[in-house]
């Protein structure tokens, strides 16, 4: 699959969504990221989006140039962090203090190992942290992110696929 058919997929009244594929998802498009964190960030951006087709279209998209390491970070980062995102949004949602304390109980390995390049995956939960809507983990994976070295543009970048992906997700899931 092509971005262009990824895109051909989309009905007439999703353009603006169309024109975003074509660009965020090319390093001119999306900078500060490599072509390969950007398709790893697309990926896990898929996987969260809660559109099986699509998530099987983005992975047809990116088969030729994601390695399996970064198909399973990927799919690690969207199953993690719908764990995590619900846990933490709750943390800040109660804001009670007492619950920070308390041992979250709830194991979370692959984020120490999660197969490859550490601040990859923290693009990719970052990605996902946006779209499932955890402002506690989004906060958290900026600023690891940021204290890796990427600057404001690639992080921004990624949220950007985010965004889009989810757009075109969400725009599939209803135009048949």
């Amino acid at each position: 699959m092509s971005v262009t058919e990824l895109k051909q997929a989309l009905p007439d009244h999703a353009k603006d969504i169309r024109l975003n594929l074509s660009s965020v998802l090319k390093t001119e498009g999306a900078p500060g990221l490599s072509q390969e964190q950007i398709y790893g960030t697309a990926l896990a951006s898929a996987y969260a989006a809660d559109n099986v087709a699509f998530a099987r279209q983005v992975e047809s998209l990116v088969a030729e140039q994601a390695d399996e390491a970064t198909t399973n970070a990927a799919k690690a980062a969207a199953s993690i962090m719908a764990m995590n995102n619900v846990y933490y949004r709750f943390l800040h949602l109660v804001e009670d203090e007492e619950y920070g304390r308390m041992p979250a109980k709830l194991r979370m390995n692959v984020i120490g190992r999660p197969g490859v390049d550490k601040t990859d995956f923290e693009l990719y939960c970052l990605a996902v942290s946006a779209i499932n809507g955890c402002g506690l983990c989004v906060q958290n994976h900026e600023k690891v992110l940021r204290q890796a070295g990427l600057g404001r543009e690639a992080i921004q970048s990624a949220v950007r696929i985010a965004a889009v992906i989810n757009a075109a997700a969400t725009t599939t899931r209803f135009a048949a």
